[in-house]
């Protein structure tokens, strides 16, 4: 399965999930999914935020890649990464086209890699 964070990763996951042939799950902003959902909260700088995912979109154990357009500071990433392992999948890798490499995103998702296809 390919995760895409909302909403560029929508279109992310979206085009990596056709050309592997395999599954694509949204994680959304809270209060967006029809169905039961697993939900988390995170900080922002300027207040809080939740993300939600299915409470089946993945089999248990099921491999994810998580993906998404930007990394800053890694606060969607980690609550993202951790609503798929509590949904049940198992993280795969998490990639992202741009990173922000000023702000300490890496840090915050360590020991998990990261992969961009461009830091900045």
């Amino acid at each position: 399965m390919v995760a895409g964070i909302e909403a560029r990763g929508f279109v992310i996951a979206a085009a990596i999930a056709y050309a592997t042939g395999v599954g694509v799950v949204p994680v959304r902003k809270a209060g967006k999914l029809p169905r039961a959902t697993h939900r988390a909260s995170y900080e922002l700088e300027y207040g809080e935020a939740a993300l939600e995912v299915h409470t089946d979109a993945f089999a248990p154990g099921e491999r994810v890649l998580v993906v998404d357009d930007v990394l800053a500071t890694g606060g969607t990433a980690a609550t993202t990464l951790d609503l798929v392992e509590r949904a049940g999948g198992t993280v795969a890798g998490f990639t992202v086209l741009l990173e922000l490499s000023f702000l300490p995103a890496r840090e915050r998702l360590a020991p998990r890699e990261v992969h961009a296809l461009l830091t900045v």
